[in-house]
């Protein structure tokens, strides 16, 4: 039942009362807990009872395959998740206006009520945000997405039963519900549902949609950790739940499917092979966004950390100044102050790149160097991130 790359721990099944019935494992777990992803990588996702198990496996004989990861208590308990009370908490201060930072499996976001024009402009202070990029909205189900979108075509519906939970935003035409600011004034809002429980507990128990981009400053490295944020924001953010590192470590796939064609706004935590498996061929965006972006991310800098990023082959490193160099392929051409070995795999290198470059940022090198990888499909999002963090504009 194991196919190419899925660990021992990892089960592809589509879903079925059959299953629920059948599977031992999955009915005497203690707790019920089980993590849910349809990535082929196993990030970890969604936290179950035992009963919304049962029910979906029930409802779901039309679903597509998924892929299904356990864990144990012991497991849970090290991941260190907030307690019930720090999540009514956080709940609480969203629905009063507050912002919240939490994690998602993608990077840290900074939320506040999506339908609470007042609350949105908070984060675009807290960040120094510009105008003319657009919030992404996190919904927990279903029904909440379609309580901000107008229209939820057929092509939603499918990527959405395949990718939710996780790093995919739809890009649909909004409802007259949804604030100007979270759309940088454009009528489409782009939505998703995250699958790190953390999240999807926080938008349960606040009963609201969230309004959350990276919470971090504007253009600079997202954070993927708790401690990022606190180092960016301070005291700009009213609440943290600090959920553990991210698993993905690069933002959401961004798709829109507004205009009937479907068109890539940003590459991400899910590959346009993927999507394209899926609902046929996508476009790529046609020209260069207008004063306002359709899509977060689209700025020409950014995910920068403060320290000069370059982006070499063969080994070509800077000959002046002491920095460092993440190397991929080929060792550099002279010393260097520090040399990171990185993943081979690019879902594993994307998951490990934002926390490598906070952490080589704190060093205060003249530079860093980064080997630059294959310009091949599944290097696409990567690509996309470390092209826009070497941009001088």
């Amino acid at each position: 039942m194991f196919g190419a790359g899925f660990s021992r721990r990892q089960t592809v099944f589509r879903r079925s009362s059959r299953l629920w019935r059948n599977n031992k494992r999955l009915r005497r777990r203690p707790e019920g807990l089980l993590y849910l992803n349809s990535s082929s990588r196993g990030v970890c996702s969604r936290r179950f009872s035992r009963s919304v198990i049962k029910g979906d496996l029930e409802r779901g004989a039309e679903a597509p395959l998924y892929l299904i990861t356990l864990y144990t208590v012991k497991e849970m308990e090290n991941r260190s998740l907030p307690s019930r009370a720090e999540i009514e908490h956080a709940a609480g201060l969203l629905r009063a206006g507050k912002l919240v930072a939490f994690p998602t499996e993608t990077v840290y976001g900074l939320g506040a009520n999506a339908l609470d024009a007042a609350a949105v402009s908070r984060i675009f202070e807290a960040k120094g945000r510009p105008a003319s990029s657009p919030i992404i909205v996190h919904v927990t189900n279903m029904e909440m997405a379609r309580g901000v979108v107008a229209e939820w075509p057929a092509a939603a519906h499918i990527l959405a039963q395949t990718f939710w939970p996780g790093p995919l935003t739809l890009v649909l035409k909004k409802q007259a519900a949804v604030p100007a600011l979270v759309t940088a004034g454009l009528e489409t809002v782009g939505v998703r549902m995250p699958s790190h429980p953390v999240a999807l507990a926080l938008i349960e128990a606040a009963q609201i949609p969230i309004a959350a981009p990276s919470a971090n400053r504007f253009t600079q490295l997202s954070p993927t950790t708790a401690e990022h944020v606190r180092a960016a924001l301070g005291d700009s953010v009213d609440y943290i739940l600090d959920g553990g590192p991210c698993m993905v470590g690069i933002e959401s796939t961004v798709l829109s499917l507004a205009d009937g064609v479907p068109v890539l706004l940003r590459p991400g935590g899910v590959s346009r092979q993927q999507i394209e498996a899926v609902i046929g061929p996508v476009a790529q965006l046609a020209k260069a966004p207008g004063e306002a972006h359709p899509s977060p991310g689209m700025h020409p800098r950014h995910y920068s950390p403060r320290t000069k990023l370059v982006l070499v082959r063969d080994g070509e490193v800077p000959q002046a100044g002491a920095g460092a160099y993440l190397q991929l392929g080929r060792p550099p051409n002279t010393a260097v102050r520090e040399i990171i070995v990185m993943p081979s795999d690019a879902a594993e290198y994307a998951a490990k790149l934002y926390r490598t470059l906070h952490e080589l940022d704190s060093r205060e090198y003249d530079w860093i160097a980064v080997d630059a990888p294959d310009d091949t499909p599944e290097w696409e999002a990567v690509w996309d991130r470390l092209r826009r963090a070497a941009a001088s504009v």
